[in-house]
């Protein structure tokens, strides 16, 4: 397998012959790496020597994991621009990421789930720009549903934000005709078919239904009050605020509040820069890219943390202030953190009037997100294994940073690479096994997950006990 430094330099070349800036390319290309790698013994050291930072502590390489955990399930920031731009040069970039994740399996001591997992982050890499991985077909629904379709409605801070109505495509050529966009009663429907989440629901659908009423005033020319759109959003990770954000962005483009309804999601590496006087021009330059649509800030309240985060608020407040009509912002976190947030300026306080609280799902809600996320992808869970789903989810202590969504996903992501593992041996699977999860495909997880339950056997018979060299817990990525 070619070493990281070598990929990392074919990473670049790809970059700029699409035009992108070299050093913007290898930062992209850096941090992917680790976060592939980010699990891997002794990667972190690894990394570090790979990327020319030896003398460094390995603060730089959790960092940079931690700014790219995104996307081991999606495109990365300089693709999607790419793809956005239907750039000829989309699909060699893409394999160059895909090389990039494989050879991050070089660093340190993987485990087969580690490579598995990078030949998943690869597979949506090349997925994300319309190619199918060359050496060997995609396991079924393994990279279609961890790429998904929110890419087209989501971007990051710095990638190229989509025409509105015109659908992303790899390539020249025109482009399809786009489907026409969702109406506000097509959205409030989508609202309502998430799982749970019904008193989120009910506060969006009352905040949409003044502010409907506030444009039916203002187009009647009548006195128009003065309503903050602004939203705060509290809750543990995986609970749906993205995909909530989403669709108020939606809900206020259908309205004629906004005029392309996107979301750019950020966090505080995109809005803070390394020196005062840097950040104020780098969020005013993230706030750009989101006129016309919903800048979704999460884990809002690090930038109550020094001067750097609190220049980036000043700032914030004030493109606010002079994009009212154009932007609406969404601050999302933990609810004490968020709180203290808010009360640290008297500018957000103004604007951030409505809080609406995200609560956990419950066990039966896990078993219904990860039975419709398999479904969506084409797979078919027995009975059996929801079963097993609903004593994993049971077994996890709702504390602060619960996974929520997020566990369902995770699960299911294992569920299927195992899935594939089974069906090794079988040289022509028919429809139904290519479909079907067995709860053999989940018993590593209640291992990994809840190591206190009984691992069901090959036989499915419950083993007695967890063996003594099981894996300790690991904590859910936050979303």
């Amino acid at each position: 397998m070619t070493s990281l430094p070598g990929v990392l330099d074919a990473l670049v070349a790809a970059g700029t012959a699409a035009g992108l800036p070299p050093a913007d390319v290898r930062d992209e290309g850096e941090r992917l790496a680790a976060a592939v790698a980010e699990s891997v013994t002794g990667a972190g050291p690894a990394w570090l020597a790979a990327v020319g930072r030896a003398d460094d502590d390995l603060t730089g390489f959790f960092a940079a994991a931690a700014s790219a955990r995104r996307w081991r399930h999606a495109p990365t920031d300089l693709l999607t621009s790419l793809v956005a731009a239907r750039s000829p040069h989309a699909t060699a970039y893409a394999d160059a990421l895909a090389h990039v994740a494989s050879a991050a399996c070089d660093l340190g001591e993987p485990s087969l789930q580690v490579v598995a997992a990078a030949s998943v982050t690869a597979a949506v890499q090349r997925a994300a720009a319309g190619t199918a991985e060359p050496d060997r077909p995609l396991t079924p629904g393994a990279g279609a549903h961890s790429a998904g379709l929110d890419r087209t409605l989501t971007t990051r801070a710095g990638a190229s934000t989509p025409t509105p109505g015109v659908r992303e495509q790899s390539g020249t050529g025109p482009a399809p005709e786009a489907p026409p966009e969702k109406t506000f009663e097509e959205l409030l429907a989508e609202l309502d078919a998430l799982v749970g989440l019904d008193r989120v629901k009910r506060e969006i659908r009352q905040q949409a239904e003044v502010l409907r009423v506030e444009r039916l005033r203002t187009d009647a020319g009548l006195t128009r009050p003065s309503l903050t759109r602004h939203l705060v959003f509290v809750g543990n990770p995986g609970t749906g605020k993205t995909t909530v954000a989403r669709l108020v962005a939606g809900l206020y483009r259908a309205l004629g509040l906004l005029s392309s309804g996107h979301l750019v999601e950020v966090d505080r590496s995109e809005l803070v820069a390394g020196y005062l006087g840097q950040t104020a021009p780098k969020t005013t330059e993230v706030v750009a890219t989101a006129l016309g649509g919903v800048l979704f800030i999460d884990e809002a309240y690090s930038l109550a943390e020094d001067q750097y985060g609190a220049e980036a608020v000043n700032t914030l407040v004030k493109d606010m202030e002079d994009h009212r009509d154009e932007l609406v912002v969404i601050v999302a976190g933990y609810p004490l953190p968020m709180a203290r947030f808010i009360s640290t300026n008297p500018g957000l306080e103004s604007r951030f009037a409505t809080t609406i609280a995200f609560d956990d799902y419950t066990d039966a809600q896990l078993r219904d997100i990860f039975a419709l996320a398999a479904r969506k992808a084409d797979f078919e869970p027995s009975p059996e294994a929801l079963d097993l789903v609903e004593q994993i989810v049971a077994a996890q202590p709702r504390h602060e940073g619960f996974g929520n969504g997020r566990l369902a996903r995770n699960l299911l992501d294992r569920a299927v690479l195992r899935h594939a593992w089974r069906l090794r041996d079988v040289p022509t699977p028919t429809v139904e096994q290519l479909r079907t999860l067995l709860p053999e495909d989940l018993a590593t997880d209640v291992e990994d997950v809840a190591p206190d339950l009984p691992v069901p056997g090959p036989s499915g018979v419950d083993d007695p006990a967890p063996r003594p060299d099981d894996p300790a817990p690991r904590p859910e990525e936050p979303a």
